[in-house]
Formats: C-alpha cells, sequence, structure tokens
C-alpha cells in the first residue's frame, strides 16, 4: 500500500537517526507509548495485538483518530490508515539501514473535505507534524 501521491496534501521527510534499527523500530511499533517520547501525541492505544488488521486510536494536537495497521515488514515499513474529522490519511514508514545508522523515511496523504476546506494549513500541518514526529524519534533513538 503506498499513499495517495494525488491527494490534495502529500508530504515526504525522512531522517538518519544514529541508534540500531531494531531500537528505532520498537518505538515506533510500540503505539501505546508513543506520548512518552512523542511530545505532539497525547494518548495513544492499540487495540488488541500490533499486527495488521489491529486499530487504535490516538490523540494528536487535540484531535482523536482511528487508524488501522494494513502493512507490517518488520524493521522494513509501516502502514496506517486513519480517519479523523473529515479527513482520510494513509501514512508510511520505511526504515532503511545505512553507515550513519538507520533512515527512517515517512510519508503521508490527506483528502477529504475538511483537507479541501483548509488546504493550506492541512498542508503546513502534515509538513510540521512529520518533522516533528522523526525529530522526535530521532531524539529518543539517539538517547
Amino acid at each position: 500500500m503506498q499513499i495517495n501521491e494525488t491527494a490534495p496534501v502529500v508530504s515526504k521527510h525522512h531522517v538518519t537517526v544514529a541508534a540500531p534499527l531494531q531500537k528505532v523500530w520498537r518505538l515506533l511499533a510500540d503505539i501505546d507509548n508513543w506520548p512518552n517520547w512523542n511530545p505532539a501525541v497525547t494518548s495513544a492505544h492499540l487495540d488488541g495485538e500490533f499486527k495488521t488488521g489491529a486499530t487504535f486510536r490516538w490523540k494528536s494536537g487535540g484531535v482523536t483518530i482511528v487508524s488501522a495497521i494494513q502493512q507490517i515488514e518488520p524493521m522494513t515499513r509501516l502502514v496506517w490508515t486513519g480517519r479523523a474529522i473529515g479527513t482520510q490519511v494513509v501514512h508510511v514508514w520505511t526504515f532503511t539501514q545505512c553507515d550513519e545508522g538507520v533512515t527512517v523515511s515517512t510519508s503521508e496523504s490527506f483528502e477529504g473535505w475538511l483537507v479541501r476546506l483548509m488546504l493550506k494549513t492541512m498542508r503546513r500541518t502534515l509538513d510540521q507534524s512529520l518533522v516533528a514526529w522523526l525529530q522526535a524519534l530521532k531524539k529518543c533513538a539517539e538517547c
């Protein structure tokens, strides 16, 4: 599964993390603990096991998001979809070992009536959000 490249809002970012791949993967895969390392996430709860099809609810920026895991390739790729107030989301994470540690890439697409209504705000919000996620992940993994 990929993001919707033709969605009204698409963002892609990456960062190199000087930490073992297993540590970086565990941080992202442990959904219930996102609030412990990501200040933008105020709550997160995985319903059941971490597996394809599992759902999780989380809160970021005052908005509750209901997401479903679509694809898991351990320590390589994680994809989820989500819904929140007039917005449908596809979020893809990839992890690639490199000489400096791990390159973490993330891409996300937003579509829906709210996105069309607030296009510039949604673009800015998504870009800032992805950069903040990556920086928080890097900071925690490297500590």
